[in-house]
Formats: C-alpha cells, sequence, structure tokens
C-alpha cells in the first residue's frame, strides 16, 4: 500500500501501478518531505514529476503546500493511475491544479517550459546515466526557475548524476538501495 504520508491529504491511499514501476518508500518522501518543508521550497511550489509512475512524489508536494503539479509518464496504465490518484487527492485539495501528462519524459523536457519550483526525476532502472544527464540538463537550462531544485532518485548502486554547471549540488543522501542527489539554481 502507498499513501500520503502527511499534509492536507495525508493518510489518503494511492493506487500504484501493477508492474513497470518501484513507488519511491514512505520513508524514503518522509525523509525527503522533512527536508523540503525545513527549506521552505513548498509552499505554492510549480512541481513537475517526471517518470512519476503512480505521482506519489508530486502528490505528496500537493499535500504539503504545493499550488501546481504536473506528472509525467510514458506507460499509459501509469498515467490512468495517475489521474486516479488525482481524483483521490483533489477532493483534499480543490484549490492546487494537479496534471497527468501521457509522453515520453526526453521529448516532453525539450518541447517548450513552464518554470518550476521543484522537479523529479525517479527514472526506471534501465534508463541509462548518460540519457539521465540529458534530460537534466534541459530542465536545468529550460524548466527550472531560479532557486528552483532538483531532485533524483536512483539506486544507490548507480552512478550519481552530473549536474550542469549552472546548478549547486546539495548534499546527497542514501536510504538503504535508495539515493537522493539534489541540486538547485541558484540565482544570480
Amino acid at each position: 500500500m502507498t499513501r500520503i504520508v502527511a499534509g492536507s491529504a495525508g493518510g489518503l491511499r494511492l493506487t500504484v501501478p501493477s508492474q513497470g514501476t518501484r513507488p519511491t518508500s514512505e520513508r524514503v518522501r518522509e525523509a525527503l518531505f522533512s527536508r523540503l518543508e525545513h527549506d521552505e521550497v513548498l509552499a505554492g511550489a510549480r512541481v513537475l514529476d517526471l517518470f512519476a509512475g503512480s505521482g506519489a512524489l508530486g502528490l505528496e508536494a500537493a499535500s504539503r503546500g504545493a499550488g501546481e503539479v504536473t506528472l509525467v509518464d510514458l506507460s499509459r496504465q501509469a498515467v490512468g493511475v495517475m489521474e486516479r490518484n488525482i481524483a483521490t487527492v483533489s477532493k483534499a485539495l480543490p484549490k492546487v491544479r494537479m496534471r497527468a501528462v501521457c509522453g515520453n519524459v526526453a521529448v516532453f523536457v525539450s518541447q517548450g517550459a513552464t518554470p518550476m519550483d521543484l522537479v523529479f526525476l525517479d527514472p526506471p532502472y534501465d534508463v541509462t546515466s548518460d540519457e539521465l544527464d540529458l534530460i537534466i540538463a534541459t530542465v536545468a537550462a529550460q524548466w527550472l526557475a531560479p532557486n528552483g531544485t532538483i531532485i533524483v532518485e536512483r539506486s544507490s548502486r548507480s552512478a550519481p548524476p552530473v549536474w550542469p554547471k549552472i546548478l549547486k549540488e546539495l548534499k546527497s543522501k542514501k536510504y538503504g538501495e535508495t539515493a537522493l542527489y539534489l541540486a538547485y539554481l541558484p540565482v544570480d
């Protein structure tokens, strides 16, 4: 079972796709969002959740104060699950704009941009480091608002992402098999 950990929609259960995803554990989400709340990046934030799966990261952000959430995944099954989860969460968060998009993440980020305050990337293990680094570079250059934060979730056995020079790396953290890497776009 996956659920929203805390916030206005805390405790609501989320549906998870039957295959092809590995939802971020509650323990990791709780630790991550505690840090984000401490850094005061969630209130009113515009959030982009790439490789979203069930949408748990983006919907957790909505529950904790984000104002807008876009969830993107290639799998039609995952998008159907995200749409059901949005319907569930939107009852507790009627003022938060939430949408699910079905599409290839690399193509999606290359086609126009809306400045985002927080971007999650939790790619499948078969996405190579080179592919991920290219997506990160595109997001950093075209999507990230000043002071915006990028969070990459990978296997702790995977290579860390290569951050573009315009980003400032923050401290990474490992939780068993999961590693979280963070960076932000400093204001000039």
